[in-house]
Parts: C-alpha cells; sequence; structure tokens
C-alpha cells in the first residue's frame, strides 16, 4: 500500500462501534496497514470479526492489537507460505507415507547401482544425528508392515509363525494362589460369593456434565488456559480453607511485615530437581499476590508434609518480602460424604473384584492370568467386577519389539471378547477402567473410556466403560477410581518432617482427599499428558467417596484413611509371577447420627 487513509479507517471502525483513546492505537493501525498489505476496510471487517468473538469491548488498545496481530493476521500469512509448498500436500495415510518411503528407497537403490562394493564389505547402520538411519532400514519397521492384517488362528493371533508363544514358566509353577495376604474389616463372618450381579445398580456419579464419556480433542491448550486452571485450583481450596478454620483475610505474600500473616498459595520447587525442606516457595493467589511466589522458610513448622502443587494456608512472618518463615501450617478439609436421601431401609450387600492390569507376564502374551481371574470370577460370582487397564501393555516386551502381527486394537477387542463372553454365565457386572499404559488408547489425562464395541443386549445392560479418573455409585456406594499410579508418582516428591503419620501412604491418601483431587500433584510426572481444561472439570473429587482404588506398583495395602477405605489392589502380575487383586463386601446402610463406613470387609488375594 503507498498511503492510509486515517479517516476513512476510523470511519469504518466507528461505523461498527469501535474507539480509541490512546494515539498509540492510531499509529499502530497504519502500521499494521502497512506491514501486511491490507486495506482499510479488509482490516476493519478483520478487527470487528476478532473483537466480537474475543468479547473485548468497544475500545480498541495497543495490547488488544498486538494480540489481533499475532492470532489473525500472522497466521494468516503463515498459511499463505504453506500453500506455496506443495510438494507433500494433501491429507497423507499410512498407504501414501509408505509409498514415499518406498519411492526414497528406489532412490537409494539406484544410486547403490553405480558403486563398486568391495570384497567382503558390510554396511554398517550408524544412528547418529550426523548420519541418520537409513530410509531402508525405517521402512521395514513401518507402521504398514507391522499392522499388516494375518490371517486369524488360535495360534499365530499374537505372534509370526516363527515365534513360539508358550506360557511363563514361573507362573505356571506358582505355589501360593488363592492365599490371602493382607485384610481388613470383620472378614470372619464374610461369605466371598456375590449373587451375579442381581439387584445390582452401576452408574456413574454426579450430574452427566461431571463425567468424561466420549473422547475429546487434546494438543491445543495455551499456557495462559493452564494457568488459569491453577489459579482457580488456589481459589476455590483457599476459600473452603477459610470459611473451615474462620480465617478474616489473607494478605499478600510479597509485601513485607514484621507481624505474623496469613497468605494463600501453591507449593512449588526452586528448581528442576526433587522438592526439599531448602527449596520450597509459595506460588500466591491471583486476587491477593497476583501470582507472585516467595521462598519458604520451614525449619520452624513442627511438623509438615509437603508436595509440588499442594494448596496451603501459611501463618509466618515475611520481614524483607523476599522469604517467608512459617510457623503455622493449615491443613486441608476434605469434602463431605454422599448421604442418600429419602432411603428407609439399608440396600442389599454388593461383592466386588478388583484387579488391575497387565494381564500377562512380562515373558509371554498368553493371557494366562486373565482366564484365571475369569474362573475366580465364575467361582465366585461377584456383583461387580472393576477391572482396570493395561489390556494391552505398552511396557510389554513383545509390544515394544513389535512381534505381535495383529494391530493393537484387534488384540484389545479379542481380550475384551475374552472378559465378556467367559463371564457371561456369572452375570456379574464389568467395569472397564482404561490406563495411560493401554497401547492402543488416547495416551491423555483424564483419559476418555474405551469405545463402546457391538454388544448384546445383555450386555450392554452388564458392561460400562468409563473414564479415568471417575467417581461409581454401586447400589449408593460411592467408588473412587483411578488407574494413574498417583501413589508413585507424588511418594517420589513428597517429603514430611514430624508430621506423625509415619506410613507415607496414608500421607498421600490424605493429601488426594484434602486437595480433593484424584491427581494433585503439579508438575506432573513426566511420564504424563494433561489437559488442564478437562482436567479442571474431570479430575476434582466431587464427595469424599467411600472407597477409594488407586492401583500401584507399591505394595498392595487396605486402609481407612480420614473414613474412607482405601484400596491399592496391586497388579495382577508381578513381571514373570502372579500378582493380587481385591474383593470387597460393601453395603450402604440406614442414615443414623454416626457415620459409619459401607465397606464392611476387604481382602487382597494371591491369583
Amino acid at each position: 500500500m503507498g498511503s492510509v487513509c486515517v479517516e476513512e479507517l476510523l470511519g469504518e471502525l466507528q461505523l461498527f462501534g469501535l474507539g480509541y483513546e490512546e494515539e498509540e492505537v492510531l499509529e499502530k493501525l497504519v502500521e499494521l496497514c502497512m506491514t501486511h498489505r491490507l486495506s482499510q476496510s479488509d482490516l476493519a471487517n478483520e478487527l470487528v470479526a476478532f473483537t466480537a468473538a474475543k468479547e473485548g469491548g468497544s475500545l480498541l488498545t495497543v495490547e488488544i492489537l498486538n494480540v489481533f496481530e499475532h492470532e489473525v493476521l500472522n497466521r494468516k500469512v503463515n498459511k499463505a507460505r504453506q500453500k506455496k509448498d506443495n510438494r507433500y500436500s494433501g491429507i497423507k495415510d499410512i498407504h501414501t507415507i509408505q509409498g514415499l518411503i518406498d519411492v526414497e528407497d528406489e532412490e537409494e537403490n539406484l544410486l547403490d547401482a553405480y558403486t563398486t562394493p568391495s570384497k567382503g564389505s558390510q554396511k554398517r547402520n550408524i544412528t547418529t544425528p550426523e548420519t541418520p538411519r537409513s530410509k531402508r532400514t525405517l521402512s521395514t519397521c513401518s507402521p504398514y508392515l507391522l499392522f499388516s492384517p494375518n490371517s486369524f488362528s488360535p495360534s499365530s493371533f499374537f505372534f509370526p509363525s516363527s515365534y513360539s508363544a508358550t506360557p511363563s514358566q514361573k507362573y505356571g509353577s506358582r505355589g501360593n494362589r488363592g492365599e490371602v495376604v493382607t485384610s481388613f474389616g470383620s472378614v470372619q463372618d464374610n461369605s466371598w460369593s456375590g449373587r451375579g450381579g442381581h439387584g445390582s445398580s452401576v452408574k456413574l456419579f454426579g450430574p452427566p456434565e461431571q463425567s468424561l464419556t466420549k473422547s475429546y480433542k487434546f494438543m491445543f491448550q495455551k499456557f495462559r488456559d493452564i494457568r488459569e486452571v491453577l489459579f482457580w485450583k488456589i481459589e476455590e481450596l483457599g476459600d473452603a480453607l477459610k470459611k473451615h478454620y474462620k480465617i478474616e483475610e489473607f494478605t499478600s505474600l510479597l509485601v513485607p511485615s514484621q507481624e505474623p500473616v496469613t497468605v494463600l498459595g501453591q507449593i512449588g520447587c526452586d528448581s528442576n530437581g526433587k522438592l526439599n525442606a531448602k527449596s520450597v516457595i509459595l506460588e500466591g493467589d491471583r486476587e491477593h499476590s497476583s501470582g507472585g511466589q516467595v521462598p519458604v522458610d520451614v525449619s520452624e513448622l513442627k511438623e509438615y508434609s509437603l508436595f509440588p502443587g499442594q494448596v496451603v494456608v501459611m501463618e509466618g512472618i515475611n520481614s524483607t518480602g523476599g522469604k517467608l518463615v512459617a510457623s503455622k501450617l493449615y491443613e486441608g478439609v476434605p469434602l463431605p460424604f454422599y448421604q442418600l436421601t429419602g432411603q428407609t431401609e439399608d440396600l442389599e450387600q454388593q461383592m466386588v473384584l478388583i484387579a488391575c492390569g497387565p494381564y500377562t507376564t512380562s515373558d509371554s502374551i498368553t493371557y494366562d492370568p486373565m482366564l484365571d481371574l475369569i474362573d475366580v470370577i465364575n467361582k465366585d460370582k461377584p456383583d461387580v467386577c472393576i477391572l482396570f487397564g493395561p489390556f494391552l501393555d505398552a511396557k510389554h516386551e513383545q509390544v515394544e519389539n513389535c512381534q505381535l502381527t495383529r494391530s493393537f486394537e484387534d488384540i484389545f477387542k479379542h481380550c475384551l471378547k475374552m472378559i465378556i463372553e467367559g463371564t457371561r454365565s456369572a452375570g456379574s457386572h464389568l467395569v472397564f477402567v482404561p490406563s495411560l499404559r493401554d497401547v492402543h488408547h488416547d495416551y491423555i489425562y483424564p483419559q476418555p473410556p474405551f469405545s463402546c464395541y457391538d454388544l448384546s443386549k445383555d450386555d450392554k445392560q452388564r458392561v460400562h466403560f468409563v473414564s479415568d479418573p471417575c467417581t461409581l455409585a454401586i447400589n449408593g456406594v460411592i467408588f473412587g477410581l483411578t488407574s494413574t499410579d498417583l501413589l508413585f508418582h507424588m511418594g517420589a516428591e513428597e517429603i514430611s518432617s514430624n508430621s506423625g503419620v509415619s506410613d507415607r501412604f496414608t500421607r498421600i491418601l490424605k493429601h488426594v482427599l484434602t486437595q480433593r483431587s484424584y491427581y494433585p500433584l503439579y508438575p506432573p510426572s513426566e511420564e504424563m499428558n494433561i489437559d488442564y481444561e478437562n482436567f479442571y472439570n474431570y479430575v476434582s473429587l466431587p464427595v469424599t467417596p467411600d472407597v477409594l482404588v488407586a492401583p500401584s506398583e507399591l505394595r498392595y495395602f487396605v486402609k481407612e484413611v480420614l473414613g474412607c477405605v482405601c484400596v491399592n489392589p496391586g497388579r495382577l502380575t508381578k513381571g514373570q509371577v502372579g500378582g493380587t487383586y481385591s474383593r470387597l463386601n460393601v453395603r450402604r446402610q440406614d442414615m443414623e447420627e454416626e457415620r459409619k463406613s459401607p465397606c464392611i470387609a476387604a481382602q487382597v488375594v494371591k491369583i
């Protein structure tokens, strides 16, 4: 553009109710027209559409124009550049990608034809950054070849004909089958057999909008959205602590004070290493501290248990504004338990079986442990079976080495078919909870449920696909379920001193309940991919559950924490040997003045 008529541009903007107060806005508008070669009317149209979508008001500022340039004008420039380079344009599927690899492979073979190899010479694969792996080598490991369908037969379903799928010898020779390794409650008065789901009600707890029931698009979150979620969490828990402890007002943690002050914030670490007593920082809330942070001296605290991401209220002195010397730590407050309204009589007792994958040993993928579990289900006829993934473990040796001839999806469907058809005679309700180690499923947290495959009419009544995490109501008893190994993740980051609770598991579970979240750790473990927009909606605890199930690689247990019975059933297999599963007897009792746990008894049993 040669020149820009400012009056004409302002007239266009005023026509749509857009004005300005700063003189710098005029200079920025002229700059945008000149830089991006836009006419006055084109720029006005783009600005009107942008401000309407953003609901930014009727006054333009330089900051708004900068955001407009970044999000609208620069993106159009990038799209125009991409259209110029159409060498690999168009949608690529597995066949077209394989075709491109084959073309490059032929070109490489053509060049090789003009060279004279020395006698006895042998090419050596070098995979340094300077000399990347040959495309010929890459093509042999392409997804198209790995997942090519083969004719089905029982012996070749999982492996090529050259591989022998033999059962694990260590697993087959175990001698402690059915051994009870830990118990909870009045076990001697209970019979460990159910009624096969008769009279059982299994449903998601809470309003439908608070339950994740289908897949969603991820990898679109922005840093400011993540920050917004973290501020919301601090503010919500801060309000609960303020009300419970009757705190008058919070103070900014950045303002110097010679008197004790009460501040609200989130625990963080001042480096990339593990949290320790010398690296604790407190990141303030938005309302009082504008998100600022200050180091914390915890040496004067009589007792504490801290982890990154924990929302706390601290009392202490910040004489310089540069360090808070904490003298008191306010513990979190759990949510109330769910109470049935209008209940006149006790609901019937339910037997619940809980198992967590892997369902194969590490040296075989014949699913023998799963078949043994199916035998247990048919024998005991539990009312509800809660089965956590992974069903096809991403960490399994045969999966990592690509020794399977079927696609991951096909193997998973075959596994589901084994469970559903194998337990049909028992009649038990089946609840499938996905895991981040399920190799065929979305690797995102919160994790959507498995897709609903073709089920018969009867199976649809008893098969339930739920998300990770989720909250279930089983005949009025509230179960909190998560397959994520939060015990391991939080145990690696938590620090404590004279906390009064020597058991680390109990401390971590107490944090989960008082922080009111299935995953309160921030930053999360490196193996976690978290979508924070959906994290806020689906990872918060709606109530304190009657039973919290948190499978872990760590040692199995059943223990009561703040009135909630917490269960780690262990994993069904541990390497090449058998693992454990859990069984519970629960019953929602009539409302009384004093609450009693609905979990009557629980056991952890060797498979």
